[in-house]
């Protein structure tokens, strides 16, 4: 079994891949979130709250956004935050802190797109279908 060591017990960070915010959440995403509220918590504890971040994503652009944004005919943006906030609400009546951050996929999108190329580029994913895909064999 491997020991968990933090590289600075003064900044310890945690990031946890949160929902993509289209419909309302499922149990898959409130065991999720209950875990990683956990392991925040025993780590707040072991190394001081204010030494842990604790970062949780949004995803608040992806193809069942557009889908359902076409659905219903509302704009992403009303969509996501409707669905983000519901989710904000079922975790807290689950007893889940809330985390330090919350960023928004469609925030880092030049980000993330720089990111990929770099990836692309030192042949770490590759362009098929219009898709990009990580390229196992590189790792």
């Amino acid at each position: 079994m491997a020991l968990f060591y933090v590289i600075d017990p003064e900044s310890v960070g945690v990031y946890f891949c949160g929902p993509t915010v289209y419909n309302y959440a499922h149990i898959g995403n409130a065991r999720a979130a209950v875990v990683f509220d956990l392991l925040y918590r025993v780590l707040r504890h072991h190394y001081g709250a204010e030494h842990v971040v604790y970062a949780r994503n949004i995803t608040d652009i992806d193809d069942r956004i557009i889908k359902a944004s076409q659905a219903s005919g509302d704009p992403i943006a009303v969509i996501t935050e409707k669905f983000a906030q519901i989710y904000r609400n079922d975790t807290a009546a689950l007893g889940v802190l809330p985390p330090t951050a919350e960023p928004k996929a469609t925030d880092h999108i030049p980000s993330m797109v720089a990111m990929i190329k770099k990836l692309i580029a030192a042949g770490g994913a590759y362009e098929n279908d219009s898709h990009v895909l990580f390229s196992v064999d590189s790792y």
